[in-house]
């Protein structure tokens, strides 16, 4: 015989296992005359700076859907991961939470073996302030040795509009810079969120550096990073041409890996005899 099919609200089940999972004598909480482990009801809405009729509520189904505070109150309450406050946003809102920035120090050894893999495509690692924090060797020897540039000029931005280089490196610049530009607007308003003073502070340096920024940045446009073509001037190489792709971090979704693979079987050529 089938199993019969479970009616339970997803959302209240969720809920009602991570609060049986916290320790209330850890946090605070009487452990007396306790009938089942965790946190009561109460207790968490307490946590929360919550009513306890409403979280009663949510926990059975009743009084519609909370906002999106509510349930960030709710998540930090229950001692949520990020994963685990994401899939509750899921139920209950139907989608994931904005992404809140987090200060980025470099990338896991993992994923740098998946950088290094990539070879002899270069492909770095960016920040939604598009700060270089990881990258491949072939990334050194084709876009940037960010090993030997000062942690604050390993920015993208920085490096297009404020070192005059990139306008001889960059085959067509001014297309390159309102890609750039447009792209992250688009960053900092999805992922920017907590880090709202160094967003405000590096727009503010970048147009006080550069005419071609302040003009670009006033016009609005945004997109995102999306694939394309990028043609370098190569001090070694000359002319080539790269396929570029963005892809996000599973689980750091500030983060977003970019891939430059040679666009050409003669591009794909040159590019190794750098890496030999």
């Amino acid at each position: 015989m089938n199993a019969p099919i479970s009616t339970e609200n997803p959302l209240g089940a969720f809920l009602r296992d991570r609060r049986a999972r916290l320790d209330a004598a850890a946090l605070g909480f009487s452990g007396a005359r306790r009938r089942t482990p965790g946190l009561r009801r109460e207790e968490v809405a307490q946590r929360a700076h919550i009513s306890a009729t409403w979280y009663t509520w949510l926990e059975q189904g009743r009084g519609g859907a909370a906002s999106a505070d509510v349930l960030d109150r709710i998540a930090r309450a229950l001692m949520l991961t990020e994963v685990e406050r994401e899939h509750l946003f899921l139920l209950g809102l139907g989608r994931a939470p904005d992404v809140r920035y987090r200060e980025a120090q470099g990338v896991t050894p993992r994923l740098q073996r998946v950088l290094d893999a990539l070879s002899p495509s270069p492909a770095l690692i960016k920040t939604p302030t598009w700060d270089v924090v990881a990258w491949n060797r072939a990334a050194t020897l084709v876009l940037a040795d960010y090993g030997e540039l000062p942690v604050e000029e390993r920015n993208i931005l920085r490096r297009i509009f404020c070192d005059p280089r990139s306008r001889a490196f960059n085959t067509e610049w001014e297309s390159v810079g309102r890609f750039v530009v447009a792209a992250f607007r688009a960053d900092v308003a999805r992922v920017g969120a907590g880090n709202e003073a160094g967003v405000q502070a590096l727009i503010a340096e970048l147009t006080a550096r550069s005419p071609d920024f302040a003009t670009m940045w006033a016009d609005n446009d945004v997109r995102h990073y999306g694939e394309g073509i990028k043609r370098l001037r190569h001090p070694v190489l000359g002319a080539v041409a790269f396929e570029y792709s963005a892809f996000g971090v599973d689980g750091r979704p500030d983060l977003a890996m970019i891939v430059y693979n040679p666009a050409t079987p003669e591009d794909l050529a040159a590019v190794k005899t750098l890496l030999v």
